[in-house]
């Protein structure tokens, strides 16, 4: 029964790999920017433990300072104590101040870990963020030379004469004419368009030297 269920198991992986190697044929761009927002998110992860470690050694820093202050709090008790005669609360002092003491030690050893274990994730956070800047500007210029590929291939079908599929103006020559007709017929109508502008003017001035013309009349 095992060997069936792992013969299961290859079958799918391998029909898996299939898959995704015939879909990083068709389209290497999106199968490449999939993998970048994987690595993000790896990256991302990585960060975030980063804080939870830094986190964890404030707490331990204040952990040391409260057991560091108890500590020299119980040794000045005891020595109170001493003072005045009390055995019994100068016993009670110096065994706290002792277990503060261990304490103290304690934390100061997990913060030297801790200190390490920062250090070593925050030089991988960084390569990991260096890898993944790289591997971005890789995938920018890969880019750029598929644009300029699919770019050339696009006006190699537009300027090739012989090939007539997928191109409404039929040989390149045909859209400049267009380009030329549709030209002359703009200029034409702005042409048009000012010989009336000028046409108006001339009436406008016309009848002011006529409107003129009879007040002088008027007048005398």
């Amino acid at each position: 029964m095992t060997n069936i269920f792992t013969k299961l198991r290859r079958t799918v992986e391998a029909t898996l790999f299939e898959f995704v190697d015939e879909k990083e044929k068709k389209n290497p761009i999106a199968m490449l920017n999939q993998y970048l927002r994987e690595a993000q998110k790896e990256t991302e992860k990585v960060v975030k433990l980063l804080e939870r470690q830094q986190l964890l050694k404030q707490e331990l820093e204040r952990e040391l300072r409260n057991a560091r202050h108890l500590e020299e709090r119980r040794s000045k008790q005891a020595t109170v104590a001493g003072q005045a005669g009390e055995v019994e609360l100068e016993a009670f002092a110096k065994r706290e101040a002792e277990v503060y003491k261990d304490r103290v030690a304690h934390l100061e050893e997990s913060i030297d870990l801790v200190q390490q274990q920062l250090i070593t994730l925050e030089s991988k956070a960084e390569e990991m963020k260096h890898k993944l800047k790289d591997m971005n500007v890789r995938r920018l210029e890969l880019m750029g030379r598929e644009n300029v590929a699919r770019a050339n291939h696009s006006m190699n079908k537009l300027l090739d004469e012989t090939n007539e599929v997928n191109r409404p103006f039929g040989r390149f020559e045909e859209l400049e004419i267009y380009i030329d007709n549709l030209e002359h017929k703009v200029n034409r109508r702005y042409e048009t368009s000012m010989m009336d502008v000028r046409l108006a003017e001339l009436e406008r001035q016309a009848r002011q030297v006529e409107k003129n013309a009879q007040l002088d009349q008027n007048v005398l």
